[in-house]
């Protein structure tokens, strides 16, 4: 008879460690191979440069897919697409309940209606400080305090121990939306006494702490005083606290407000349906400012971090068919630049300022406050809840190394570095990374989802970098060529040069095929080999490319 294994408990980061986005965390209780799992938080990141056409990146759920009878549930921590925005794509390869408190789950229903996706996700509302079980673990949630409403701890207690997942949270002493965090269930917690702290890395290189949203409303005014055309203030869309300190100082300066873009107005409904903006009227439509006088009129508008697609850049551009910013008008970037967008964010004021507006960003304005923990918020923070190991997460490696330092220098006895797909054991005995699994990144392209690896999106980020060539060879039933080939590129040649690089290629293709025995020369496989060779390394030696070449080898009879 086998001897009965001892249960453990494990944190498995499939996204969210080693970045700052795509949080996806799974713990685990159970015999070694016969866990129990939970999943918290299930969100994206967003494409770049070195993604050509992809916008949304979503982390890979192989590994759960492979234990889906065991997986009991999907708790989120807070309503960032970085904590969310993967649950309308994933969910039916979880299909498991969805735990979230009123203004996340309010936002998740809002973004599965307009993407008309996954409308049988169950999802269970829970209330703030809410207490249930999912699974072997009994949940408890901790309000804490962010750039959105609602953002909770989460408070994972198994048999084997407690862990405390921060979520994304800051210390907010004064919130303008929501409630402060609850300084007495974090004393408590520790008293009661943490296995293990996961936690929030994002600003662990800023000294202090981060600054409360209440701060920001004198100086939103004076600045907005001192305009005097149209006043534009781009922000994140989630932080609905700044829609109300922007509304607060603009109405101090006789301006009303209109909301420019459908992620605001997705924002602006959701909070309206829990309460969070009861005591400020509508906003106004775009289209419903066209007679307000330019010195009474301020819009709040998507687009801090220079999306291609967002309200701003059309604007920037003059595509925005109700809103134009020009000569004598203001921006105000009340937003942080979130680390690789700065050329796109660069792009979009540079062109702003080409048309005449005055552009304040956070540097010179002080217009901005963060929503994570600085250095002496993470040292509060672990003074209340005492934690036995901490595992930073939200972080590229140099904040996770930071965070563990702070956390040593807390007395924290423990601390564990670790990368998406690390299977650490929490309990029992000491904690370590005892495996590593799959853990990598899926890319939303169009309708359907694909490897980020696959084969169609390397090929397109080839042919954004060297272009493409495309060969067509006729031969005879001899192997000899028939005519001249055909070569059509792009993103490759200038019209005046194609004469000379057509004739060395052919001449290099005539050789190669020259040089194929009598058997070689009637495969096509090794024709089409030897002539993409051919192909490429002439533009690696003329023009210094790699393009993706594609040969197509034509057969005809011989005349005669």
């Amino acid at each position: 008879m086998a001897k009965k294994q001892d249960p453990e408990l494990l944190f498995v980061p499939l996204g969210g460690a080693e970045e700052i986005g795509m949080n996806f965390n799974l713990y685990g209780y159970g015999a070694p191979d016969d866990h129990d799992w939970i999943i918290i938080d299930l969100g994206i990141t967003f494409g770049d440069d070195s993604t050509p056409s992809i916008e949304v990146i979503l982390p890979d759920p192989t590994f759960i897919e492979e234990r889906l009878d065991k997986l009991a549930g999907i708790i989120l921590t807070h309503g960032h697409e970085d904590h969310l925005g993967a649950v309308p794509y994933l969910w039916d390869r979880l299909g498991c309940p969805v735990y979230a408190t009123p203004f996340t789950a309010a936002l998740l229903c809002s973004k599965l209606e307009m993407d008309e996706l996954a409308r049988d996700i169950e999802i269970i509302e829970m209330p703030l400080s809410g207490k249930f079980d999912v699974g072997p673990f009994s949940i408890e949630l901790i309000t804490l305090t962010h750039s959105m409403p609602e953002p909770n701890a989460v408070v994972v207690r198994s048999p084997l121990g407690t862990i405390f997942h921060t979520g994304d949270w800051k210390f907010d002493p004064d919130p303008v939306v929501g409630e402060a965090a609850d300084l007495d269930a974090l004393k408590a917690l520790g008293e009661e006494g943490i296995l293990a702290a996961i936690g929030d890395s994002t600003n662990v290189f800023i000294a202090g702490s981060s600054g409360s949203e209440a701060s920001i409303l004198e100086n939103l005014s004076e600045l907005i005083g001192k305009c005097e055309g149209r006043v534009a203030v781009a922000c994140f869309a989630s932080n609905v606290a700044r829609l109300k300190t922007i509304y607060q100082a603009a109405t101090a300066n006789g301006r009303a407000v209109s909301l420019v873009g459908r992620s605001l107005w997705r924002i602006n409904a959701a909070a309206r349906k829990v309460g969070y903006l009861d005591d400020l009227p509508p906003f106004l439509e775009a289209e419903d400012t066209e007679d307000i006088p330019k010195d009474q009129i301020l819009y709040i508008c998507t687009g801090s971090q220079g999306e291609p697609r967002a309200a701003l850049s059309r604007i920037a551009t003059k595509d925005h068919r109700n809103v134009e910013l020009g000569e004598g008008d203001t921006i105000i970037f009340s937003s942080r630049v979130i680390p690789g967008n700065e050329l796109s964010i660069g792009r979009l004021q540079n062109q702003l300022v080409q048309n005449g507006v005055e552009v304040i960003a956070d540097e010179n304005g002080n217009v901005h406050v963060s929503g994570h923990p600085a250095e002496d918020e993470l040292v509060e923070m672990y003074q209340y809840v005492r934690p036995q190991i901490v595992v930073p997460v939200h972080g590229e490696p140099r904040h996770l190394k930071r965070h563990a330092e702070i956390a040593k220098n807390c007395q924290v006895p423990q601390t564990i570095l670790v990368n998406n797909g690390s299977v650490v054991k929490l309990a029992p005995d000491q904690a370590k990374v005892v495996n590593e699994v799959q853990a990598g990144r899926l890319a939303l392209d169009g309708p359907r989802i694909v490897p980020l690896e696959s084969q169609v999106i390397k090929d397109r980020t080839r042919i954004l970098y060297n272009g493409t060539a495309v060969l067509t060879l006729v031969l005879d039933d001899s192997g000899n060529m028939v005519g001249k080939p055909q070569l059509t590129t792009h993103g490759l040649i200038d019209d005046q040069e194609t004469p000379y690089v057509l004739e060395k290629i052919f001449e290099d293709v005539e050789d190669v095929l020259i040089d194929m025995s009598d058997a070689d020369i009637m495969d096509d496989v090794k024709v089409n080999e030897a002539a993409r060779i051919a192909v490429r390394r002439n533009f690696r030696d003329s023009h210094r490319k790699r393009p993706l070449t594609t040969v197509h080898v034509v057969r005809v009879a011989d005349e005669g």
